[in-house]
């Protein structure tokens, strides 16, 4: 028999056992093989906080836990001021830092390392530029700025730690890192965090800028411009790092308390290649909340680092905790909100996805929209969009319930302080609401 004439017979032989055969269809129920999310939108109750009229926002979300509990904001803020803060967004540089708030005055870092100090009323109190002598503003961008103690703390794209005074501007101190890009910095007690593009942590002498001590972890390959910043309380600093891994180590000798990998992708997302903390690390009470971009958000307990469950949600900020909920807007533009309890989702709404339009001539759009935040205030959730837009929703069922416009679109989380909303928009333009 040859070759050919074997292979014919088997596949004739295979053709009518296929033929002669019936599917067996087996009684009971189907299951995926994948969990899936089979939350239904539901308008739980929910006790939030007492509004409180909050002068300061030092840190990003507030304070340097990364939690401010409830600022006091008018139910529809009207435009005070729009004002020129530096360089915006381009095909280059991003604006990464969020606006700081201190003493009457608003603190911003643009795309290229202009930092400037901004009065409630839109006047310029002062403007400096931190890019080292020896570099081009050009060369990098990204960052982050913190304020404590009539101190302003600026983290560069250069690698850079510079303390500035907060009434002029002046320079006291510079710190070369030697890595490149860093968080925003977390100032607590004598002591500044910051976190590297290359895996090290470090904490900085607040009176020199001088290394204390420093934390290593496992670099990674794909990162964000900015990242993820330390969250401090009396006891622990939390190192939220590139590679995915949380390190808590107490805050003033380094020992290294525990250790935790946030790890976990949404099936089919093209970013769950990426490993980076985008949701900085929140503590609340006795448990510290962490997310990813490739769609994992964990409770920790703060003590140990054990684990008390895991959202199947990334976290593109810092979560915001309120009552028996913790709200965010996960990796796939979605605004949603969890059980503190067990992380199961209460609530989801769909943001805007991609940019009418910006595909060009019979082609769909590829730009998509950035979503910032979101900000418990006023008994609203606030999110700033660079679609030019403000939008607020109800946290309890998640209703859109109002909305403003922003010029430009937004760049950074939203701000609260004096019952005042700030945003950096895409233009580089600080924004003023209240």
């Amino acid at each position: 028999m040859t070759g050919t004439f074997r292979i014919g017979a088997i596949c004739a032989f295979a053709l009518l056992v296929a033929c002669g055969e019936q599917d067996v269809i087996l009684p009971g129920e189907r299951f995926d093989i994948r969990p899936q999310d089979v939350t239904v939108n539901q308008a739980l109750p929910i006790s939030l906080p007492a509004q409180q009229a909050n002068a300061s926002w030092t840190h990003r979300s507030g304070t340097a836990q990364h939690k401010l509990t409830h600022p006091a904001l008018s139910a529809a803020p009207q435009p005070l001021f729009s004002t020129n803060v530096g360089e915006g967004d381009s095909l280059r540089a991003r604006i990464t830092a969020d606006p700081v708030v201190d003493n009457g005055v608003i603190y911003t870092l643009d795309a290229r390392a202009t930092v400037t100090a901004t009065a409630v009323n839109g006047a310029t109190v002062w403007s400096r530029n931190v890019t080292p002598g020896s570099d081009d503003a050009n060369d990098a961008s990204g960052g982050g700025i913190a304020v404590s103690n009539g101190r302003v703390f600026v983290t560069t794209g250069f690698g850079e730690v510079i303390m500035l005074d907060a009434a002029t501007g002046g320079e006291i101190w510079t710190q070369d890192l030697d890595a490149p890009g860093a968080s925003a910095p977390t100032v607590f007690g004598d002591l500044a965090y910051i976190v590297g593009r290359d895996g090290t942590g470090w904490a900085l002498e607040v009176e020199n800028g001088r290394i204390r001590w420093q934390v290593f972890a496992t670099p990674a390959v794909g990162v964000f411009g900015g990242g993820a910043g330390v969250a401090v309380n009396d006891q622990l600093a939390v190192f939220p790092f590139p590679s995915g891994e949380v390190i808590a180590t107490f805050r003033q000798g380094g020992l290294q308390r525990w250790s935790t990998v946030v790890s976990g992708a949404r099936i089919g997302s093209a970013a769950a290649t990426i490993s980076d903390i985008a949701g900085d690390p929140v503590i609340d009470g006795n448990r510290v909340y962490a997310g990813n971009f490739a769609g994992q958000i964990v409770a920790l307990e703060l003590d140990t680092g054990d684990r008390v469950w895991t959202a199947r949600d990334g976290a593109i900020s810092p979560v915001w905790p309120a009552g028996n909920s913790l709200f965010a807007i996960n990796d796939i533009n979605e605004l949603i909100r969890l059980s503190k309890d067990n992380g199961t989702a209460i609530w989801r709404v769909q943001l805007t996805g991609l940019v009418e339009g910006s595909g060009g001539f019979f082609r769909e759009s590829n730009e998509v929209v950035a979503h910032y935040g979101p900000v418990l205030a006023g008994g609203r959730l606030i999110v700033a969009s660079s679609d030019g837009l403000v939008r607020q929703f109800d946290p309890v069922s998640g209703n859109l319930v109002g909305s403003f416009e922003i010029p430009g679109g937004a760049a950074s989380n939203p701000v609260v302080a004096g019952q005042t909303l700030y945003v950096v928009g895409k233009n580089g333009q600080l924004h003023a609401f209240r």
